[in-house]
């Protein structure tokens, strides 16, 4: 897969800008704040809707304006596409698909996967729940696009069971009020059983692949191991039937404090990812170096999981190698070579490898 055309139009600070890219490694070179990283981060919104930098659409529109337009021509197994992406802020995206408008932009999904590496991705590591949930749902949504519905319908569920559990929390609760907490919960534990059995079974597909680049990168010295952190299931793997009645036996267990709390308390939404790096939690333990090395094993994993599935994704490096040390460098580049597309970013040519310059854009600082 790649991109061979890709235009911006008041996206982040270019007003009006269009590139052509080859196959391969392509260097993205330039000053701090000509725009590099929003040069790989159009391309990664347009592969998840979503930026790996920011939570909302705004920033991603050139001061003063609400709207902003990404466009890109797209060659994947030998067929090509033009994506025309409309960003509104406030209002709603459109997307352009081959001429035809499509009727919900969730319906680009899964014709461009990226997967790539950020200096965010220490967030991975060090930060909180939320960003590893992400991490495991961006892959489950390049996997199956339709696995978006999933998560919005669990996200929409949880919102009205949280708005009733407020109101509760006020007053006594009716039996009418609990029937239709009930049925909430019926919602909540179908859409979130899904949810997890989708995670478990997509994280199961990383293992290897983790404990694997986890060597490659650690030179074999330090085993790295991922596990799904709930407080409500058993470490075991279990079935979606049992996932969905332990769920439901939670919310009965705890449903007095979370009526008093007026939030949901337990579900997918409050999981996360343990991270172990030599039997020992990564988040406080790992060094700063140590958790480049998770960090690039986790994004290898997905990167690989996605070329088994289907085919090579584009590999996005942005601003990678000026935080890694010489063995690390090497050891990445050992890994990723024979990519069919790779964007990389860096400030100076003397933070890329040699081996990786054979396409140069260069963005001069005028």
């Amino acid at each position: 897969m790649q991109v061979s055309k890709l235009s911006l139009n008041d996206f982040r600070n270019h007003k009006n800008l269009n590139l052509t890219f080859s196959p391969g490694a392509t260097t993205i070179v330039g000053p701090n704040g000509r725009g590099k990283t929003n040069i790989v981060e159009a391309v990664h919104y347009l592969a998840t809707l979503s930026s790996h930098r920011v939570s909302q659409d705004g920033p991603l529109i050139r001061s003063g304006l609400t709207t902003a337009n990404v466009a890109a021509t797209v060659i994947k197994h030998d067929r090509q596409a033009q994506v025309d992406l409309t960003i509104n802020y406030p209002g709603v995206n459109k997307v352009i698909l081959n001429g035809a408008a499509l009727t919900k932009p969730k319906d680009i999904l899964g014709l461009i996967n990226v997967v790539i590496f950020s200096p965010e991705d220490l967030d991975l590591i060090k930060g909180e729940p939320t960003t590893r949930r992400r991490f495991i749902d961006e892959f489950s949504t390049s996997l199956s696009p339709k696995f978006v519905n999933t998560r919005s319908e669990y996200e929409r569920t949880l919102k009205q069971r949280n708005t009733l559990l407020k109101s509760l929390g006020r007053r006594n609760p009716t039996e009418s009020a609990r029937a239709t907490l009930e049925a909430w919960n019926e919602q909540l534990v179908t859409h979130g059983s899904e949810l997890v059995s989708t995670r478990l079974q997509n994280l199961q597909k990383l293992e290897s692949h983790i404990l694997n680049f986890g060597n490659i990168i650690s030179g074999n010295s330090e085993p790295l191991v991922i596990n799904y952190a709930s407080s409500w299931l058993p470490s075991e793997s279990i079935s979606i039937i049992d996932i969905a009645n332990k769920f439901q036996t939670q919310l009965e267990k705890i449903y007095k404090d979370e009526v008093e709390r007026g939030v949901t308390l337990v579900g997918p939404h409050r999981d996360d990812l343990e991270i172990l790096l030599s039997n020992m939690p990564a988040k406080g333990y790992a060094s700063h170096g140590q958790s480049w090395s998770i960090a690039i094993a986790l994004r290898l994993s997905i990167f690989t999981a996605l070329r088994i599935h289907d085919d090579d994704p584009i590999l996005i490096l942005d601003d990678v190698f000026a935080e890694l040390d010489e063995k690390r460098r090497s050891r990445l580049i050992d890994v990723i070579s024979g990519v069919e597309q790779t964007l990389i970013t860096a400030a100076v040519l003397d933070d890329v490898p040699k081996v990786l310059l054979s396409n140069q854009l260069l963005l001069d600082d005028n």
